[in-house]
């Protein structure tokens, strides 16, 4: 058995532990050390065909594929067993059980702090036809319902990150590299189970703890003090990536924007912030997104750039 990590330059390094792990397991354990991050995301998003700059999966399916045509995948764990335990407080703090659902929506959405910026509807030009209410719109079915609120948000993870985001990339990553992707945890019987488990026995509001079922497997198999109860969900420091690559690769790309000059981004919104010193960290994510929107409409509509060009 060959394990991959990464290893993400200037950024929480959960590597050491991954290493106990793969001993624990007899496991030949090779991390891959990532220091610019963005280098690649040409060829990522030619693959995945989408805006996405969060596409560690790439780098993990491109090293696999030196070992195997086999990569057997968590996915799921989260969704299916309430693992993004750092909503869930904020969540439940934010909404009672009197909440609207459009309370609940914009609780929901206020959770995701590193995905929105306070000026959003600022960002886009009219050829987006954005609207905070078509967003609530779609979330409505999630949180217009019978269920309790934790279960609401669960629904809302697993018809969104992993439907909408998670399996779509990683499916079109997988298949580009001619690999035969193994997910465990989301054959149908286990999603099935998974979901009508109920919440207290899935979540440790009082310990702010998720995964339980997963986590008595590991205390079976004596390695759950090899994993932290904490869920650090993605770890690579933006504030440091943006530092050291990101703010002069969005200088390069969007300065003379096709995006914006098209009318789908304005650009008054890049001019007031991509010099701004201590740019907050939700802001630098957005400005990640955008260079993923300028890389991909550059490939495939006014197709001036090759997938094989780095970003350095």
């Amino acid at each position: 058995i060959d394990a991959i990590s990464i290893k993400f330059a200037n950024s929480v390094d959960e590597t050491p532990m991954a290493s106990k792990i793969a001993e624990k397991f007899d496991a030949n354990h090779h991390v891959v050390y990532l220091e610019n991050y963005l280098s690649e995301l040409p060829k990522a998003i030619s693959q995945i065909k989408l805006p996405f700059w969060d596409l560690h999966w790439y780098y993990v399916t491109k090293k696999s594929k030196t070992f195997s045509n086999i990569l057997i995948s968590g996915d799921g764990g989260d969704e299916i067993f309430s693992g993004y335990t750092f909503r869930y407080k904020k969540f439940l703090s934010l909404t009672n059980d009197n909440s609207s659902s459009l309370e609940k929506i914009k609780a929901y959405l206020s959770c995701h702090e590193r995905d929105r910026v306070p000026d959003q509807e600022f960002l886009f030009g009219e050829k987006s036809n954005f609207s905070w209410n078509s967003i609530h719109q779609l979330l409505l079915p999630y949180f217009d319902n019978p269920l309790p609120r934790l279960e609401q948000v669960f629904l809302a993870d697993y018809n969104g990150k992993l439907l909408y985001n998670f399996n779509p990339i990683n499916s079109r990553i997988v298949k580009n590299f001619n690999i035969n992707v193994v997910t465990p945890l989301l054959n149908k019987k286990l999603i099935s189970y998974g979901l009508k488990i109920s919440t207290k026995f899935k979540y440790d509001q009082s310990r702010n703890i998720g995964k339980l079922p997963l986590r008595e497997l590991l205390v079976k198999n004596k390695t759950d003090k090899l994993i932290s109860k904490e869920k650090l969900g993605f770890n690579v420091n933006t504030i440091n990536l943006w530092n050291l690559h990101g703010h002069k690769l969005c200088k390069e790309f969007l300065t003379e924007s096709r995006i914006a000059k098209e009318g789908w981004i304005n650009h008054k919104w890049i001019q007031k912030y991509i010099d701004q010193k201590d740019l907050n960290f939700n802001y630098v994510n957005k400005f990640m997104g955008l260079l993923a929107f300028e890389i991909w409409y550059r490939l495939f509509i006014t197709k001036e750039m090759s997938s094989s060009e780095k970003l350095n």
